[in-house]
């Protein structure tokens, strides 16, 4: 019995320092250039970037916050990503548990009746047999070349991986919920200038009557005008239609049914952040889908780790014991105890070249998650670019629109002065009201559109989810 427990001591010795000489490779980030991902006239030096803003200073409008707020706590899709937190962290629980052995316990009672003309059951008198055994089992693989070590990094890897895609659902919402948001109020101060513009059509109409009536204009005019009317109440109606739809968008994002949304005004919203982009690098620690791509390939690389490592012949330890009588009063005596240990080296030599298979997969998949790892930091560079680009190109739109504006009202106001007195034709009145009409709504949209490249500026660097 002693020499027994000897050899177990010894090949436990013997399996630990084996162990020392684990082949599995180190996971080394591999070189990314990261110096021109942003189409930038002025090279950013900035260590902080927008990104490191909290989402709550950024959007600083009370009703938004708690907007927000409701959606990260009833969101859908939030909720669908923390069912696979779940399922990724017991999937990394069972990777951790990899270093211990397995034991289970059975017990069993067989009954056996031998046929009188076998070839036992003409020696025996009693050819009905019981025997009762309780049996415990232990089975432990040494990790000798790193095979279980690499299997939980590469699961601890895809959890922080489904970690990092849950955060990514979270820039996106908050994303999605602030632009929604900003739109709603752009459509509202555009129905408010639809209104007041529809009065002005109404009175235009009563002035055009008079100047017919007078003998100025014709019948024509009167119809034109009028026709005038019926378009700004064909656009007072789509946006109206506008509002609904985006209450509902609204409503879902929060993870409700469609309701009406409160919200303030367009015209009390001030955003105007700081735009700093910092430097590219920063994109590998702020967007949440690089980080994740970068998880994904951590884990194929430690795949590929137990891939080749199956190559290499493992040492394992069975152990099995227990009661076994066929006399149910003599089950728990000492004579009943038997048992039997295992133990040795098994090295694959041929099996249908399934191992170098599994190792050219996992060297494939590895590749492919490097590529990836790759095309998202390229990606998130590029709506960076996009972002930043739309934000300089609605600043500048802006600040000629308000111009744009400002001459076509003036150009209103004469007509109707110069209409008024024959020195003008009614075409050239519903001309420029078409114009100003247009270029007031447009005016909004731009301003809308500004504070919608700052959101999606925000969400390409990566802020939000911190």
């Amino acid at each position: 019995m002693k020499n027994n427990i000897y050899k177990i001591v010894l090949l436990g010795v013997t399996a630990t320092v084996m162990q020392s000489c684990f082949v599995a490779k180190e996971y080394d980030r591999p070189e990314l250039k990261t110096e021109n991902l942003y189409r930038n006239e002025i090279v950013s030096t900035d260590t902080i970037s927008l990104a490191n803003v909290a989402w709550d200073k950024v959007f600083t409008d009370p009703l938004l916050q708690g907007y927000i707020k409701k959606g990260l706590e009833n969101n859908l899709d939030i909720k669908i990503a923390m069912q696979n937190i779940a399922a990724a962290e017991a999937t990394m629980k069972q990777g951790k548990a990899g270093y211990f052995p397995t034991l289970s316990a059975s017990t069993d009672w067989t009954h056996q009746e031998l046929s009188k003309n076998s070839q036992f059951g003409a020696l025996l008198q009693n050819r009905s047999t019981d025997q009762y055994q309780l049996t415990g089992s232990l089975s432990w693989e040494a990790d000798i070349w790193g095979k279980i070590r690499s299997n939980k990094r590469a699961v601890n890897a895809t959890y922080l991986q489904t970690t990092a895609a849950n955060q990514a659902v979270k820039t996106q919402l908050i994303a999605n919920i602030a632009a929604t948001y900003y739109q709603l109020l752009s459509v509202d101060a555009q129905i408010k200038l639809a209104e007041k513009t529809l009065v002005n059509r109404n009175q235009s109409i009563e002035t055009i009557i008079a100047l017919k009536d007078a003998g100025n204009v014709t019948e024509v005019g009167v119809k034109q005008t009028e026709a005038q009317k019926y378009a700004t109440e064909i656009i007072l109606a789509d946006l109206k239609n506008s509002i609904i739809i985006l209450e509902n968008t609204m409503s879902i994002l929060m993870g409700q049914g469609s309701a009406k949304i409160e919200r303030n005004t367009f015209e009390t919203q001030s955003m105007q952040p700081t735009i700093t982009l910092g430097v590219p690098a920063t994109l590998l620690r702020n967007r949440p889908d690089v980080i994740a791509a970068e998880y994904n390939l951590i884990s194929n690389f430690e795949q590929t780790n137990v891939a080749k490592s199956n190559f290499y012949p493992t040492l394992k330890l069975t152990a099995n014991g227990g009661l076994q009588s066929i006399d149910l009063k003599e089950w728990f005596s000492a004579n009943s105890i038997f048992a039997n240990v295992i133990t040795g080296l098994t090295q694959p030599i041929f099996n249908q070249r399934q191992i170098k298979t599994r190792f050219e997969i996992a060297k494939a998949n590895q590749e492919k998650a490097y590529l990836q790892f790759e095309q998202s930091l390229l990606t998130a560079g590029k709506e960076v670019s996009d972002a930043l680009a739309q934000y300089n190109n609605e600043t500048y739109k802006l600040t000629v629109r308000e111009k744009q504006v400002d001459a076509l009202n003036k150009a209103t106001d004469y007509s109707d002065e110069l209409l008024t007195y024959g020195l003008a034709n009614y075409l050239e009145v519903l001309t420029v009201k078409d114009n100003a009409l247009n270029a007031e709504l447009s005016l909004i949209d731009n301003k809308f559109q500004q504070y919608k490249a700052i959101i999606q500026l925000y969400r390409a660097l990566g802020g939000g989810w911190q």
